[in-house]
């Protein structure tokens, strides 16, 4: 079976919580002592129905607010699929916790509250899906009970997200489902309340939506992290270089050259968890032998010459950022992307973006909490690097404070 990463993200009280717990729920992926439990935490609470957000609003302060304020990841499985889930926050002032659970997701399902329609925080999530290249948004009309089941009103959401989603770039499907999480309308069982919907249920579409083509298959990168030495009589001779390939296929025989020193050699072996293979590719973890004894460490990458990445110390990026204090013109970090570590100068912040109308605001100098925009990067070492349009894992990178070692933003090449 393959598996689907995918996160939630809405606004506050539009039922995230609750959705994954009726999807966990109504699919028989939950022990009988966590329902009892969940029942049991249900009826000291006074609520009047099983509270189904309790599976994953895990911390003391989620509970007392009935809000999501970390990343709470679960698992589970169907017989086509299996699934991971990043329940995100939707507090604004919890923006970056959602890049952080929605960083590596293949889907994102945008919940919306239809008594509200389409908000700020609807907005904001669906920028930062298109920001971070997630392709497929299943936008869940939550609460459809609420409004009398009435299609007009999920209509009219429809066409008013279509109209805000027309001027993102990436997005290259876009699924719209009316549920309601609290009673499992068209969850994982269709709905008998809405049968004017023809669509499918939220789980069939989880497990039958292809997100096969989202890796770099073309452009081979191999960040090194571990030189491998083992110093022992059976492996007396060995060397190898421990990683996780980030794009391409790689072959025992395969050319490749060492950047940044710009050595080349050839494949000798390739080493798996179940012993040699005859290739790997993303998202592999593998060791590999070279034919020749060249100088190779951590934060070196091995890549073919036909599609070479870029290298330079100029970096255009966008950027998220995470830290309550703001950042000051010209400051310093620390950069880490791949398996590199070098300090890094911002030289100009060009522009924030306005999430509401997508609209730039030049002329500012920092970054607030939660503010995310394009700024230039000076690395004091070479960085080998994609754009995070061509490759996710070599386009990414976060920033430091190197005297308090916050990390206090996320950036994605541009």
């Amino acid at each position: 079976m393959d598996l689907l990463r995918f996160t939630t993200a809405g606004s506050v009280d539009d039922g995230k919580s609750t959705l994954i717990g009726r999807l966990l729920y109504d699919s028989k992926s939950i022990f009988e002592d966590q329902l009892e439990a969940m029942e049991e935490s249900s009826r000291r609470r006074g609520d009047e129905n099983v509270n189904l957000a309790l599976l994953t609003d895990g911390l003391k302060a989620e509970r007392e607010q009935g809000i999501t304020i970390d990343v709470a990841y679960r698992y589970f499985a169907t017989p086509k699929r299996k699934f991971i889930i990043a329940d995100t926050p939707g507090h604004i002032q919890y923006t970056r916790n959602m890049v952080t659970g929605a960083s590596t997701a293949n889907l994102a399902i945008i919940l919306i509250d239809a008594r509200k329609g389409v908000i700020e925080q609807t907005k904001r999530h669906s920028f930062v899906a298109n920001l971070l290249r997630i392709q497929h948004l299943v936008v869940a009309v939550n609460k459809m009970d609420l409004v009398g089941h009435a299609e007009e009103v999920f209509d009219r959401i429809v066409e008013s997200f279509r109209e805000f989603a027309s001027r993102l770039d990436n997005i290259v499907g876009i699924t719209f489902i009316p549920i309601s999480a609290l009673n499992g309308d068209n969850v994982v069982d269709k709905s008998a309340a809405m049968a004017w919907y023809e669509g499918s249920t939220l789980l069939y579409h989880l497990e039958n939506v292809y997100v096969g083509g989202e890796e770099n298959h073309v452009e081979a990168r191999f960040p090194v992290q571990w030189v491998i030495r083992p110093m022992s009589d059976e492996w007396h001779d060995f060397r190898g270089y421990a990683g996780r390939v980030a794009g391409g296929v790689f072959k025992p025989g395969d050319a490749v050259t060492v950047l940044p020193s710009g050595f080349t050699t050839r494949i000798k072996t390739i080493h798996g968890s179940a012993g040699e293979l005859d290739e790997a590719f993303a998202p592999n973890s593998v060791c590999l032998t070279l034919t020749d004894e060249i100088d190779i460490s951590r934060g070196d990458m091995l890549v073919k010459a036909n599609n070479p990445p870029q290298v330079g110390q100029d970096i255009e990026a966008m950027v998220c950022w995470f830290s309550s204090r703001p950042m000051p013109p010209r400051a310093r970090f620390v950069l880490r992307q791949t398996t590199r570590e070098t300090k890094a100068v911002v030289r100009e912040v060009k522009y924030h973006v306005d999430i509401n109308s997508l609209h730039k605001i030049e002329d500012v100098d920092g970054f607030a909490m939660n503010d995310i925009g394009r700024i230039s990067l000076r690395t004091a070492t070479p960085l080998i690097y994609d754009s995070y349009r061509r490759n996710r894992q070599t386009g990414s990178f976060i920033l430091i404070d190197p005297d308090t070692n916050e990390t206090v933003a996320a950036g994605m090449i541009v």
